[in-house]
């Protein structure tokens, strides 16, 4: 195994839980007057549009999507049903109770962490409330680079920062976005994590055919720093 200067981690699925659109989203139906089955059906085939930021800002984007649904809210319900969809997002958010200690442990090794995320406008809002940001040295957002997974650009941006090669990075991830042969073809060492609560993960374009390393845990990742890279 080689000696890894840094691990870079997916964030839904892997730094957290399984995900799954909770009760809230409910409510920005409502704001929006948008039947939900309708909204959702929008939100999942647009996911990789809106996920590159191709429509603008949450307002704008939310906007195309109540389009697309046969909607047209005024711009105070939008704005409103923004707000709304981050809280929904947010509560969908559970950090695997793994995160911290793993993320906590790597930086005590003296391993460089970070965050390589497929995610609409809600999640860049929002990391920073959570206990995980303070332990990622780096934060790369597709809705802010405007590319997605598997896009090489996502993982090199990742190392500019860092000052490292990818040959230098470990990414960690559940394996949706196709991420995983991504990772490995930008260089980088890729493992799956395969913990059991993934199996009612809401996942767009993953990659079950994967066949390098996987991992049952989170925790599993401090297996596979090399000693060398731990200070005495």
């Amino acid at each position: 195994m080689p000696v890894f200067r840094a691990v870079l981690f997916d964030f839904f699925g892997t730094l957290t839980r399984c995900v799954q659109r909770g009760a809230a989203h409910r409510s920005t139906a409502e704001l929006l007057g948008c039947p939900v089955d309708a909204l959702v059906d929008v939100l999942d085939r647009s996911y990789y549009q809106r996920a590159s930021g191709r429509f603008g800002d949450a307002v704008a984007t939310l906007r195309w999507v109540c389009a697309q649904a046969g909607v047209h809210p005024p711009e105070s319900a939008l704005r409103a049903a923004v707000a709304a969809r981050q809280r929904a997002v947010r509560a969908d958010t559970r950090l695997r109770d793994e995160a911290v200690p793993v993320l906590t442990a790597l930086r005590a090794a003296g391993v460089r962490t970070g965050l390589v995320s497929d995610c609409t406008h809600e999640l860049p809002e929002f990391l920073p409330q959570l206990a995980v940001a303070p332990l990622l040295d780096v934060r790369v957002f597709s809705v802010q680079l405007g590319r997605c997974k598997p896009d090489p650009a996502l993982y090199l941006s990742a190392c500019g920062p860092l000052g490292l090669s990818p040959g230098d990075c470990l990414y960690v991830g559940d394996g949706g976005s196709q991420e995983l042969t991504g990772a490995r073809r930008a260089g980088m060492t890729a493992v799956r994590l395969a913990a059991p609560d993934l199996a009612e993960h809401m996942v767009f374009n993953a990659e079950p055919a994967w066949d390098g390393p996987e991992l049952g845990s989170l925790s599993d990742v401090l297996d596979l720093v090399d000693p060398v890279a731990v200070p005495a």
